[in-house]
């Protein structure tokens, strides 16, 4: 049986019809497959743990709706909408409650601490969905998102930094569950990086396929 058949229907119904549509609004690297994505994959790593899975599942729900108020804090802005949602009062306790927001805000993956307990690991492990053409894909559209005004070459110096930044050996990112094929694919990305021929000829080609007809 898979995990998403055993979450209560009417906190399925409620997720799905009051929570999952505000992701329709963000740019085209966080909209509902993205959070889709990440429900699947924590659902998936849950299954390696003694975690209650529907409230996995809503962690994974609310981790990015406080997009809509920025996004240097949405971390913490989904966990304030999460606190302030008084339907989850329905399936839990205060206490898990507040559980399920501390994971919230734990996922952002530039984040200089652990999370603070598994919960907020499996949903920041799934957050980070090491696909190396996703993970590009994702950082060019949300440069054109977020800064339309730089141009193919500034956007290419983006990506670059971006990946240093955030992939690379030193990066920021970190990995927290054992049980996830992050690892061997972000070694994979890193391969890419370190070789710049390759990792523009694969910038070239995702910025032609998203701003055909744009520009």
């Amino acid at each position: 049986m898979q995990l998403l058949e055993i979450i209560d229907a009417s906190l399925r119904a409620y997720i799905e019809e009051s929570i999952l549509p505000q992701y329709d609004t963000f740019d085209a690297a966080h909209r509902r497959d993205h959070a889709d994505s990440v429900i699947a994959r924590s659902l998936h790593l849950a299954q390696h743990y003694d975690v209650d899975v529907e409230m996995v599942y809503t962690i994974a729900a609310y981790h990015d709706i406080g997009l809509k108020d920025g996004r240097d804090t949405h971390h913490t802005m989904s966990k304030e909408a999460m606190l302030k949602d008084k339907m989850l009062t329905k399936w839990f306790t205060t206490e898990q409650i507040a559980i399920m927001a501390d994971a919230v805000e734990d996922h952002r993956a530039s984040s200089k601490s652990a999370p603070r307990t598994i919960y907020g690991a499996i949903v920041a492990e799934a957050d980070r969905l090491i696909v190396p053409q996703t993970i590009i894909r994702r950082t060019v559209q949300y440069t054109l998102h977020h800064q339309p005004w730089l141009n193919r070459e500034e956007g290419y110096q983006r990506l670059v930094e971006h990946m240093h930044d955030k992939y690379y050996y030193g990066g920021y990112l970190k990995l927290w569950i054992e049980e996830s094929d992050n690892a061997q694919r972000l070694e994979e990305l890193r391969q890419m990086i370190a070789n710049p021929e390759v990792l523009r000829s694969i910038y070239d080609t995702i910025y032609a396929e998203e701003t055909a007809g744009k520009l």
